[in-house]
């Protein structure tokens, strides 16, 4: 199976799967926003959770406050992920009632 250019540029996998939500190795579209975080639960049934800090400005007190989003995302075969990793999502169309992305590889 051949790999395919997702148009992003991330460390393309050497391992080859044929999962249907793959963007590597199946017709499966990634678009919209990404981010990058750490993996902050063990990968399992092909999900992972991924944790990222962002700051959130308070107008009452003029300062910044450290919060962090944590999304679920989906792991295609090919890539070997662990916790403590720290990997690149990107969005896609929803796969199930909470998984709107896809872990790409890991962040530079």
């Amino acid at each position: 199976m051949k790999t395919r250019n997702i148009g992003v540029e991330v460390k393309l996998p050497e391992k080859e799967c044929d999962d249907k939500h793959c963007p590597f190795h199946s017709g499966f579209r990634v678009r919209g926003r990404t981010f990058s975080g750490i993996i902050v639960r063990e990968p399992f049934h092909k999900t992972a959770t991924i944790e990222f800090q962002r700051l959130f400005y308070l107008h009452k007190y003029e300062r910044y406050e450290k919060r962090r989003t944590r999304i679920k995302a989906h792991v295609p075969e090919c890539l070997e992920l662990n916790k403590g990793d720290s990997v690149m999502i990107m969005e896609t169309r929803p796969i199930s009632k909470t998984k709107n992305f896809v872990v790409l590889g890991a962040a530079k």
